[in-house]
């Protein structure tokens, strides 16, 4: 089974997140939402708001799972069994910045592959942080 995990702190989940998810199902079996969790970052929504928005959104694609994690994210592959991370971008800086995480989990585990998918052009300015600006002044 071809397993891929498109970890992040969905916080909140986009439709440009959404977006990139998409266009990964029909190249794997199934395909995991891991919601991070970190101590050391406030949040907006709980985790499990975070967890509630993402399965209203794709409730129509049963090979999505969504779960959360803490710690490394090499770690939750082996869990799982993935082999793929995925990865959208929107900008060089994004690319930089992904870049530099997959070269870490890399040197982890050199049998997971990160995937990165350029954002379509009607999301590249759309960011959780821009989201988030946008709920507090609602």
């Amino acid at each position: 089974m071809a397993i891929a995990l498109f970890p992040g702190s969905f916080d909140p989940f986009t439709t440009g997140h959404e977006a990139i998810l998409r266009r990964v199902l029909p190249l794997f079996d199934k395909v995991v939402v891991a919601v991070g969790v970190n101590s050391d970052k406030k949040y907006m929504f709980t985790v499990e708001e975070r967890m509630a928005r993402i399965r209203e959104m794709l409730n129509d694609c049963p090979t999505v799972e969504v779960t959360s994690y803490s710690g490394m994210t090499v770690d939750l592959c082996h869990r799982l069994g993935a082999k793929v991370i995925i990865r959208g971008i929107r900008t060089a800086k994004d690319f930089d910045y992904e870049q530099t995480i997959a070269a870490v989990n890399r040197l982890q585990d050199p049998s997971i592959e990160t995937l990165l998918l350029l954002a379509d052009p009607e999301h590249v300015d759309i960011s959780s942080t821009l989201e988030r600006e946008k709920l507090s002044h609602q």
